[in-house]
């Protein structure tokens, strides 16, 4: 079956530690301990797939028993993936903390992931592909040359800049048609952009812009579509001549942990699902961020395509 979107991407194993608070500096606390599947990259592709979309994945991994469990957990998800082994390499690793308010604290190591090369992906499938989503916990090289690849051969390409690092750079965004920043990594742009005029541009300056001055900032990268996400708030859609805020699900959360995937995979889905409607997609995408806030983990928290559709049916008959 011919993969309608592919995510190339990092593969994380995560060890979530959950706590009542975050410990101070300096200071022990007591936790719950659940080793997962994560990753950007791999965590996307789960939402995409459990979405509905056939999805395919690449990415690293270390020869090591973390690159095993990737190996089940994707087999037994029912994920296509197509991993790289690289022996040298550990597979990436992730420390994440979980507070009893559902926030989280994530240090990442990426591992094998860095070592991701241009001749380790396949072009066929970035060639056939309707959406192609990449993500910054990769080799930026190996990251370019993807989104270059599926751009050319008519794929909508999706960036999602996270974690934001010194390697990311700007010049990628010519070959991004849809651009997804959180409210840090697009006050991070902005900043670094120089068509923005601004150096010192903060999250509190993003929560007080007006719509039209906020569309006006996303309209300086010169990329077709800006996506950025806002959390609780929904999402902001800045398109050449449109503009408007998708709202968010209300939920009860108890992990925040991959929600930006959630929404990025569920949106990848969603392009396909309604036929590159980007509005319809980003609506998808909140109801699936949302659904995935209210159990534990990453990869494992995220909805069935009959989850979602369930959840919509009831939110649009509130």
């Amino acid at each position: 079956m011919r993969a309608h979107v592919v995510i190339v991407g990092s593969y994380v194993q995560d060890l979530s530690f959950f706590v009542r608070e975050f410990p101070r500096p300096g200071e022990s606390v007591l936790a719950d301990l659940r080793p997962g599947a994560g990753g950007k990259g791999f965590n996307q592709a789960v939402a995409a797939t459990r979405a509905g979309a056939p999805t395919l994945f690449i990415g690293a991994i270390g020869h090591d028993s973390a690159g095993s469990h990737a190996k089940e957990f994707a087999r037994q998800s029912g994920v296509r993936a197509a991993f790289v082994v690289k022996k040298k390499e550990p597979t990436g690793a992730a420390a994440v903390a979980v507070n009893a308010a559902g926030q989280n604290q994530i240090m990442v190591a990426f591992g094998a992931n860095l070592a991701l090369h241009i001749r380790d992906v396949p072009l066929e499938p970035l060639t056939s592909a309707d959406v192609v989503v990449c993500q910054a916990e990769c080799d930026m090289k190996t990251t370019a040359h993807v989104l270059r690849h599926a751009r050319r051969n008519g794929a909508v390409t999706v960036f999602n800049p996270a974690p934001m690092h010194a390697k990311v750079d700007l010049g990628i965004l010519r070959h991004v048609e849809v651009l997804v920043p959180n409210e840090s990594e697009f006050v991070a742009l902005v900043n670094r952009s120089p068509r923005s005029g601004l150096k010192t541009f903060t999250v509190e300056a993003l929560h007080r812009l007006a719509p039209d001055r906020l569309h006006t900032l996303c309209r300086t990268f010169n990329v077709p579509i800006v996506i950025v996400t806002l959390g609780s708030r929904g999402c902001f859609i800045s398109q050449p001549d449109v503009y408007a805020r998708v709202q968010a699900h209300e939920v009860d959360a108890v992990d925040t942990t991959g929600a930006g995937d959630a929404f990025v995979g569920g949106f990848a889905a969603g392009l396909v699902k309604f036929k590159k409607n980007v509005f319809e997609a980003a609506h998808f995408a909140n109801a699936v961020a949302a659904l995935a806030v209210t159990q534990h983990g990453t990869a494992e928290s995220m909805p069935t395509a009959r989850e979602i559709s369930r959840f919509l049916r009831r939110r649009d008959h509130a």
